[in-house]
């Protein structure tokens, strides 16, 4: 972008601009002098007037005013009667007062074209930084608009027409909030009052394209003052958020929907663990009347029942503890999904080598290679970690009941950044993994009674157990080819 011209005052040091008004006064009276020599008739008018023409436009107002005192005092001492003094005589006063009226005269037409040509190069340098600013603005998709104080839009971007649809002149001219039926969050007198007050405004509103499409939009305003801070201008800068809030009131929905479910999900829950621990708890008494009536029964009537009916009896007790355990694990089942969780750090090495004493106690004669790894230590309840525990290694014991040598391995590694993983491994059963997702439900089994008892609500309880602490619970198993169990605790 060229650089305006500068005015010549601006850049002549004040002796220069005063020794030119001396310079041009003395040399167009030399001029003048040499041409009335020569007879010519009367040429010290018109040329002094120009040697303060030139004064002025190069050198300004101050020595413009030094150059007519100096040409007035010239033309009055060389050119009007008598001569070669001040004084004027009454044929000559006429011209004279001519001559300073057409001197001032030119004076001030050369002060005011000069302030002209700075006005002039002021605009210039304005105009230039409005244009250049312009094309910026009009660079950026970013949709950006200005109106007057009285809404009036007096500059339209590419942005706003790629948003909206109108061109800039179009749109340039109207109304803005009566061309994009602006809805306001608020009334346009509180919206007004904080712009002035704060210079600013910040919010949403709903806007309208040339189609009748309704786009919501995100919208500052910035007020433009004057020098004498007077507003003159409001820049309105717009992001269409339409898609935002339709994925926000989605989002919100779904919210309301997942609160309600869990609320439902929850109560359901509560329901079903005091149905079954009511249902637990009712059926222990009959249970153990029938229990201790069939052992009275065998006790007193052995010696008249035949061996069918011995055998009768024998089922009816190994059904009624059968029933007992069910019961038990029920109860703790139930008791895991409403107790407190009271977490501490955990020393699992220690845990794991109370349960397997109490393990081993069901191992007597049995060949079992047990392979403990250094576990490290988690944050958590530890009577429930000891039940999970419990579970877990006993069912590693049960199915590698018939292996002569059973293997059974232990250990942990990191796994996300704030969980510990860690792994029970055995040589036994195993299962197929189709039916893995089988494993963790409420008396779900995978192998028979007559092969391996258990009344199949370990695993939930496990996995209960588990949730409970935040982690999760997940098996990896092949027929006849062991099974390993991995569940994840928070760190300590």
């Amino acid at each position: 972008m060229s650089k305006p011209e500068i005015s010549s005052e601006r850049v002549i040091s004040p002796v220069l601009r005063y020794g030119l008004a001396v310079l041009s006064v003395g040399a167009t009276l030399a001029l003048a002098l040499l041409a009335q020599s020569y007879s010519a008739h009367n040429p010290e008018f018109p040329m002094l007037l120009i040697a303060i023409a030139i004064t002025i436009w190069y050198a300004g107002t101050g020595p413009g005013v030094l150059s007519v005192i100096l040409a007035s005092t010239a033309f009055n001492y060389f050119f009007t009667e008598p001569r070669y003094t001040l004084y004027i005589g009454p044929s000559d006063r006429l011209d004279f007062v001519l001559f300073v009226v057409f001197a001032l005269l030119i004076g001030w037409f050369a002060a005011r074209r000069q302030e002209l040509q700075t006005i002039r190069d002021r605009l210039q340098i304005e105009v230039a930084e409005r244009t250049q600013q312009a094309s910026l603005l009009n660079l950026t998709h970013d949709t950006i608009f200005v109106r007057d104080m009285n809404d009036i839009i007096i500059y339209w971007n590419r942005g706003a027409q790629e948003l909206y649809g109108w061109t800039p002149e179009a749109a340039i001219g109207k109304r803005a909030h009566e061309l994009l039926h602006t809805v306001f969050p608020l009334s346009a007198g509180e919206i007004r009052a904080e712009l002035l007050r704060s210079g600013r405004w910040d919010g949403e509103l709903q806007t309208t394209k040339t189609d009748g499409t309704e786009v919501i939009v995100s919208s500052r305003w910035s007020l433009r003052r004057d020098e004498q801070q007077r507003a003159v201008a409001i820049l309105e800068t717009n992001n269409d958020i339409t898609e935002r809030k339709k994925n926000e009131e989605r989002i919100q929905k779904l919210n309301q929907d997942l609160e309600r479910r869990s609320a439902e999900l929850e109560a359901t829950n509560k329901e079903l663990e005091a149905f079954s621990y009511s249902i637990s708890h009712d059926l222990r008494a009959p249970l153990r009347h029938m229990a201790g009536y069939a052992e009275l029964l065998q006790k007193h009537a052995s010696s008249v029942l035949d061996e069918k009916g011995r055998r009768y009896m024998e089922t009816i007790l190994e059904s009624a503890k059968r029933m007992g355990e069910l019961i038990d694990d029920l109860l703790t089942f139930s008791r895991i999904g409403r107790a407190e969780t009271q977490k501490t750090v955990v020393s699992l090495d220690q845990l794991v080598r109370e349960v397997l004493t109490e393990v081993q106690q069901d191992t007597n004669g049995r060949k079992i290679n047990w392979r403990i790894g250094a576990l490290a230590n988690v944050y958590g309840d530890r009577s429930m970690l000891r039940v999970a525990l419990v579970n877990l290694l006993s069912n590693a014991v049960k199915f590698t009941r018939k292996r002569s040598q059973a293997e059974i391995e232990m250990g942990c590694s990191n796994g996300k950044q704030d969980e510990v993983i860690f792994f029970i491994k055995d040589n036994g059963v195993g299962f197929d993994i189709r039916y893995v997702n089988k494993l963790f439900r409420v008396f779900q089994r995978l192998h028979r009674a007559e092969d391996f008892d258990g009344t199949g609500i370990g695993l939930a309880t496990v996995q209960r157990i588990i949730q409970r602490h935040g982690g999760r619970i997940w098996a990896e198993g092949e027929v006849e080819r062991g099974a390993t169990f991995y569940f994840s605790v928070p760190k300590s």
